[in-house]
């Protein structure tokens, strides 16, 4: 059995997520996971206004009351002319993983979910992001940014876009069971470790 974990590194929901996800691994150190990044807002060329950012502002004090994780409200607030495009960080995870396989993809995930959410840093410039992956994986910035740039992510970008499209998910996150006889659906959405323990419950204690 293996676990799938759609989500995108710049949706607030996978923020809160990412502490979840971390417990419930710490619980079944015997199942696999695989990360299939989403795209929530991949290929957004709209500049993020006032209203815009005052509309997640509100998602994300929602997923602070619910994760307990700090979000770093001014830094959103102060960034000019950004775009939300959320392809380049999905495509950073991608390239994590192509460089390094067996790597926690789940901790390279969260630390680029740290940069942006806490640190404030900008996660749709190619260099901030390669600086991200680079130190998770101990590389040189400049060999993860050839990787990150590579034609190669770009199109297993999109078919991480298209898998996740194929497994019928259309919000993150989401957590799904590989049983091995078929797919099924763990948590449609944010939910506590404890949640997603009872519910693989069902299927690992079968």
């Amino acid at each position: 059995m293996k676990l799938l974990y759609v989500g995108d590194p710049m949706c607030s929901w996978c923020y809160g997520f990412g502490k979840e996800m971390t417990a419930l691994m710490a619980m079944h150190p015997e199942l696999d996971l695989d990360i299939i990044v989403g795209g929530v807002r991949a290929g957004a060329t709209d500049v993020l206004d006032q209203a815009g950012k005052e509309f997640r502002l509100g998602h994300w004090a929602r997923v602070e009351a619910q994760s307990g994780l700090p979000f770093n409200r001014e830094a959103l607030l102060a960034r000019q002319n950004f775009v939300y495009n959320t392809e380049p960080v999905c495509r950073a995870v991608v390239a994590a993983r192509k460089l390094a396989p067996q790597t926690d993809l789940l901790a390279v995930f969260r630390a680029l979910q740290q940069a942006f959410y806490v640190d404030g840093r900008d996660t749709t410039d190619g260099r901030v992001l390669a600086e991200v992956v680079a130190e998770q994986l101990q590389l040189d910035v400049e060999v993860v940014l050839r990787v990150w740039e590579d034609h190669d992510t770009i199109m297993q970008t999109k078919a991480d876009f298209a898998r996740a499209r194929a497994l019928g998910v259309r919000s993150f996150p989401a957590l799904l069971l590989d049983t091995g006889k078929g797919i099924v659906e763990i948590s449609g959405g944010y939910a506590h470790a404890a949640q997603l323990q009872q519910a693989l419950a069902r299927y690992t204690l079968a």
